[in-house]
């Protein structure tokens, strides 16, 4: 199987469990406990029909739309995910290209591998940092000073962290940041020589946004449900949010919001956006999906505050669905890193690019000429 083979979701991950060592894919791929909630993320689309309208002369549609007060090219950008040198060895470069190309938002993580300031100076698309609240204060007010430095457009408080998932395909392969060779993990890594030779020959891995504090993840191997048992600050309210989004001072995202109690104080501290979210169903399993709980979210808040469906796309009439609900954007994280895995930068643009052309053929056939067009007389609930 090779790129040009890829025409959608499930092909980039097929490519990318054959390429990555097994540890890495099924950090990738896998969720917390059960994986039933990763699952209802995407099944959750499937419970809803579109009904289009013809003869709407739809030869040009318009799928720009206004996000954290950037104009946008399209309503699906790539939400901020860890660890990306792991997965191929272009990491979050590949993925910021990608979206300076397609005219979308670019997210990083704090436990990127690629410095804030880097991204800052290289990559034009509008750029969100997501934010882990540490147990070290230094930290946290350093990232966010370094963001301010480096021209972020927004900050994204990830706020569904308290504690680590189960995620049991992890404590199963052993996976760690930095991978840690076991005799188990070593024959996966020899039978995967492209992905091991550009591991220990390329740059070396680092999480620059954080080993200027803290040694874990860089230097001293840790599972990611270690790092976050024992790195983030558990004591995190809303007290702490509404001070990180005045330090911050500029457009400010809630991710990790499932509630229409919490959409409401996200609103009340002065919130910008709010990334319905449940983490890809790597927190809290047994969790609703986000498009599940989008409807009434956007009822309750969505004309003070923009809503993101963030999770489980996998299509465009994904993106259509949650924008006939009243979402203001998607986006997610797994279409893009099996594609990242499987071919770098060519993989990511290929995968974004098939989603964007679903969008407008979806568009197309659905006779919205712009996202204005997309309404919940759109569809139909089974």
């Amino acid at each position: 199987m090779r790129l040009r083979d890829c025409h959608n979701c499930e092909d980039f991950r097929r490519l990318a469990k054959a390429r990555l060592p097994s540890p890495v894919f099924h950090y990738i791929d896998g969720a917390a406990d059960d994986e039933v909630t990763k699952a209802r993320n995407t099944a959750a689309f499937e419970q809803c029909d579109l009904v289009p309208r013809v003869l709407a002369g739809v030869e040009q549609v318009d799928m720009r739309t206004t996000l954290m007060g950037r104009e946008v090219a399209m309503p699906l950008f790539f939400s901020p995910t860890a660890l990306q040198r792991l997965f191929h060895w272009q990491g979050e470069r590949a993925v910021g290209a990608a979206a300076e190309k397609f005219g979308t938002w670019f997210g990083i993580s704090s436990l990127a591998t690629v410095s804030i300031e880097e991204v800052g100076a290289t990559v034009k698309a509008p750029k969100l940092f997501q934010l882990y609240v540490h147990k070290d204060q230094g930290l946290n007010r350093s990232m966010v000073e370094r963001c301010r430095a480096a021209g972020f457009d927004a900050v994204a408080l990830t706020v569904d962290t308290i504690v680590a998932g189960n995620r049991e395909r992890c404590l199963r392969t052993g996976f760690t940041s930095p991978p840690r060779l076991t005799p188990r993990s070593a024959l996966s890594f020899a039978a995967h020589p492209r992905w091991t030779l550009d591991y220990l020959f390329r740059e070396p891995f680092s999480l620059p946004n954080l080993q200027t504090h803290v040694k874990q993840g860089t230097k001293v191997a840790l599972s990611v449900a270690d790092y976050f048992d024992t790195m983030l600050d558990p004591s995190m309210d809303w007290k702490a949010a509404e001070r990180i989004r005045a330090d911050w001072g500029g457009a400010f995202c809630l991710k990790g919001v499932m509630s229409v109690e919490d959409a409401r104080r996200a609103v009340d501290i002065g919130a910008t956006a709010i990334m319905v979210s449940n983490h890809g169903g790597r927190q809290l399993d047994g969790s609703r999906a986000p498009f599940d709980q989008l409807a009434e979210i956007v009822d309750a808040v969505g004309d003070r505050i923009e809503v993101i469906c963030d999770g489980g796309i996998r299509r465009g009439t994904h993106v259509l669905k949650a924008l006939s609900v009243g979402a203001t954007a998607c986006s997610g994280g797994r279409f893009y890193l099996y594609a990242l895995a499987a071919a770098g930068q060519p993989g990511v643009e290929r995968a974004i690019g098939k989603l964007r052309a679903e969008i407008e053929r979806g568009m197309k056939l659905m006779g919205a000429r712009s996202l204005a067009n997309l309404g919940r007389d759109n569809l139909r609930w089974r």
